[in-house]
């Protein structure tokens, strides 16, 4: 598996995690089996959240990691912020969250805490203060966001003095329009409104990976995910070049966001061993610059 850095180098993370939301819904013997599968895949990044599952994902997560991998072995993210009903990024929250993350995690230590989605009323000058207590305690070694744009980091940068390494935004071939508006510049189409702040450009700029989430996701639609009947299109290119290729036309797709040079890092969610080795493939092959455009267009882009 291919690796990418973040935190300058600090940590070596393969090019594909595992999202873990839904671990909670299979057995704990097929989770220590998902978790094997990963290893033997090359995959040592995994995301989790403290609202997946109630918590049980990360419950079930910790027991199926330990069965095959050292704590140095992997490294874990997990998200912070969702209430019942409500974003919270108060001080007391995000302490409490991390404390009980640690423990459901079964871990002293989180690699990478992130803001889950935007919270209204945050006040940075808390969130930093959560950020250097949880540091300073050896509790959290990096952080991040997720589903912020640019004014919103800008913002808590003010005040936070940790380096924010992430931001896990939703990109798939079925949902580019962190890259759209960047195709078409002085267009006067739908494809050239700026929805996100550029925020692709500027955390690439920054020094922040953008983690991918959904990858083989339509927009935020359940039940609509790549080889839909809804694309067919798309799913005749993705087929040509998978098959070319010798793999899957889900791993095409995955191994098409790759192909960028943001060096996004795509979170795959499955919860079943034979297709995260299937979609670990992606990381193995390379798109050509026309296949990448022909996937882009056949997914209903057009060039200007």
């Amino acid at each position: 598996m291919k690796t990418i850095d973040l935190a300058n180098g600090a940590i070596r993370a393969s090019a594909i995690a595992l999202g873990c939301w839904r671990i909670c819904e299979i057995t704990p013997k097929d989770a220590a089996g998902l978790i094997r599968a990963a290893m033997d895949a090359g995959i040592n990044f995994f995301d989790n959240a403290d609202c997946y599952g109630g918590g049980r994902s990360e419950e079930i997560f910790a027991e199926a990691y330990r069965a095959s991998a050292t704590r140095e072995d992997i490294y874990i993210q997990t998200k912070c912020g969702i209430g019942n009903g409500y974003y919270d990024f108060s001080r007391e929250h995000i302490l409490e969250a991390a404390e009980g993350s640690l423990k459901r995690l079964k871990t002293d230590y989180i690699d990478v805490l992130l803001l889950h989605r935007p919270d209204a009323l945050a006040e940075p000058e808390e969130i930093a203060e959560a950020f250097d207590k949880l540091h300073r305690g050896g509790k959290v070694r990096y952080f991040g966001v997720s589903n912020h744009n640019p004014g919103q980091i800008e913002l808590l940068l003010k005040y936070v003095k940790r380096k924010l390494i992430i931001n896990q935004l939703q990109f798939s071939v079925m949902h580019t329009g962190m890259i759209d508006a960047g195709v078409n510049v002085n267009m006067r189409s739908e494809s050239a409104a700026d929805h996100d702040g550029g925020v692709l450009d500027y955390c690439r700029l920054n020094g922040i990976t953008v983690q991918a989430w959904s990858p083989l996701q339509y927009r935020n639609i359940d039940g609509v995910f790549v080889g839909d009947g809804k694309f067919p299109v798309l799913n005749e290119c993705l087929g040509r070049i998978a098959q070319e290729k010798g793999v899957s036309a889900s791993a095409a797709a995955v191994a098409w966001i790759l192909r960028h040079p943001a060096k996004m890092q795509p979170i795959v969610g499955t919860t079943r061993a034979a297709r995260l080795r299937d979609l670990a493939k992606a990381a193995e092959i390379n798109l050509s610059r026309q296949e990448w455009y022909d996937i882009y267009k056949a997914a209903g882009n057009t060039l200007p």
